[in-house]
């Protein structure tokens, strides 16, 4: 009734009835315009600007440098270098830590696999390292990098060495962008070590290795040991949730041993044994990174206009002598060489010898990539960005992002029994059908992409695939690290006391923790069931 009411009064009132549609227009236009003011207002958290999506990416590493050490805020730096170390400053960011997992724990009952079938991005703490470590090594290479007679013991300019294993100032560089000019999404920088899922160490070890002087490098190599292991976090976890780039063989040598439990960033695992000491590096816990390719990128325009004038079988050009698993260049030399359809050069430095390698490689079908000093060798990735089929001819190879990327749509491997077979190689070659050249041609024009580092870092770049396989360990990480707490706890420590995790961790059997890995992987790619996984895991 007092609804009835209200409405025949309203309607006898005609100075109401003819004024209401314009007052409440009115008042909803002008509520709609604060609205809109204040929503127009509050920067949007969930998307982030694109950093003009039509510039092309800087793909060569000395412009990309000469950008970055140009540009003002480079030069603003906090440290995180800390005193004495008390066990009681671990253990509050043990608290921390605690603290927060607990609260993500409670939250979602996904986690943590949640976080990333989610899409929610990698945490990464990026340690503020002393200038020393970082930007003066980076100016220490800007200002010498013309001085091409500084040679290597076998004569490879060092500047290029340094810039084919340049992955440690790629990540870095994009890590520490600002958010608003960054493209990869699936991994953030955090600013607080309780928040990090990971901590990145931003030590440049093979600038320092190949342009300081010997006694200079080892000295600035146990300075850098110091001021990481010092840090509460590595204490914590003794470094175990820490990435380390050690891209090139010979950097961080003498003292990387104390740092065997961090994640190693590698060009292979070396399967020689010549380069990494028993124990140090596995693939249950390190990473094998794409070297930077040396060529220039044959995209699919450039690949359309080369592909009729492929006539080359076979093409190699590069150092024909090298040591350890290197030596079977001298042999597949003598058996290539003077065979029809084949090139096979001895490689030079500069300029010159870049451009003869990459006008060879863009004339060729295939090309041959064997060892090098180490098993893997620069060259494949020269040969997958040129549009020239790879050849690898390496026993026991690791490849980068194994697991993402299905190297057999766009390499052949060959054994390196049978590629000594006096013919065996160029039969086999010249038995690849046209129809099987153009698909694998096809697919390392798509393929190319995942090699190439550049700033801004690409979707489906290396730096993006990395984290991808970083979230995998990181997942791998945690369930290892539960397992043997419970195992320990259950057998050996009665009490639930929680300061004791860092300590069991630390003294955790490696044969254990790289046991229960394999069993993972074998359930990850369904070798086993989960019921034979648990009965071998009893077992143990």
């Amino acid at each position: 009734m007092a609804g009835k009411h209200l409405s025949s009064s309203s309607l006898g009132n005609p100075r109401l009835s003819t004024r209401s549609p314009i007052l409440l227009f009115t008042l909803a236009l002008f509520a709609l315009s604060i609205l809109f003011f204040l929503f127009s207002s509050i920067p949007s958290s969930h998307t982030p600007s694109n950093p003009n999506p039509n510039a092309m990416p800087q793909t060569s590493f000395v412009l990309s440098l000469e950008h970055f050490l140009t540009s003002p805020r480079s030069h603003t730096i906090r440290e995180d270098t800390v005193g004495a170390i008390t066990e009681e400053s671990v253990k509050k960011l043990d608290d921390l830590v605690w603290k927060r997992e607990t609260e993500r724990v409670y939250a979602d009952s996904y986690y943590p696999a949640s976080s990333i079938l989610s899409g929610s991005p990698l945490r990464v703490y990026v340690y503020d390292m002393p200038k020393k470590f970082t930007y003066d090594l980076l100016w220490l290479f800007r200002n010498t990098y013309r001085e091409t007679s500084n040679l290597t013991s076998n004569g490879s300019p060092v500047h290029r060495l340094i810039e084919q294993h340049s992955i440690d100032y790629w990540l870095w560089v994009d890590l520490i962008a600002p958010e608003s000019e960054r493209l990869l999404k699936n991994v953030v920088r955090v600013y607080r070590q309780e928040d990090a899922d990971l901590f990145y160490i931003p030590f440049f070890t093979t600038i320092s290795f190949f342009l300081l002087e010997k006694q200079q490098c080892k000295a600035l190599y146990r300075e850098a040991l110091k001021w990481v292991t010092d840090q509460p976090a590595w204490k914590r976890s003794e470094g175990r949730d820490h990435i380390l780039p050690v891209h090139h063989p010979w950097s961080f040598k003498s003292v990387r041993r104390f740092m065997k439990n961090a994640i190693w960033l590698l060009p292979d695992m070396d399967s020689t044994g010549n380069w990494y000491k028993p124990g140090q590096v596995s693939v249950e816990k390190d990473l094998i990174l794409p070297y930077v390719p040396n060529v220039d990128l044959c995209d699919a325009k450039c690949f359309s206009e080369s592909e009729s004038k492929r006539s080359t079988l076979i093409f190699f050009r590069g150092r024909l002598k090298r040591n350890a698993g290197g030596k079977i260049r001298a042999k597949l030399v003598a058996e290539l060489s003077g065979a029809e359809g084949t090139v096979i050069e001895e490689g030079t430095a500069g300029e010159a010898g870049k451009e003869a390698a990459q006008n060879g490689m863009r004339k060729s079908i295939f090309c041959l990539s064997p060892a090098g000093d180490t098993p893997s060798s620069a060259r494949l990735f020269d040969a997958i960005v040129s549009g020239c089929i790879p050849v690898i001819v390496s026993d026991e190879l690791e490849l980068p992002f194994e697991g993402i990327l299905d190297y057999r749509k766009i390499v052949l491997f060959v054994s390196s029994s049978d590629a000594l077979q006096p013919g065996w190689l160029l039969t086999y070659l010249k038995s690849v059908s046209p129809a099987q050249v153009r698909e694998m041609q096809r697919n390392l024009v798509k393929y190319s992409r995942h090699f190439l580092y550049s700033s801004p870092a690409q979707p489906l770049g290396p730096e993006d695939l990395v984290w991808r396989m970083v979230c995998f360990s990181l997942l791998l990480y945690k369930k290892l690290a539960s397992v043997c707490l419970r195992v320990f706890f259950n057998f050996y420590f009665p009490s639930d006391s929680v300061s004791l995790v860092p300590k069991i961790l630390a003294k955790t059997p490696k044969n254990l923790l790289s046991l229960h890995a394999n069993l993972v992987i074998r359930l990850f790619h369904y070798q086993d069931s989960p019921e034979e996984v648990n009965h071998r895991w009893a077992v143990v």
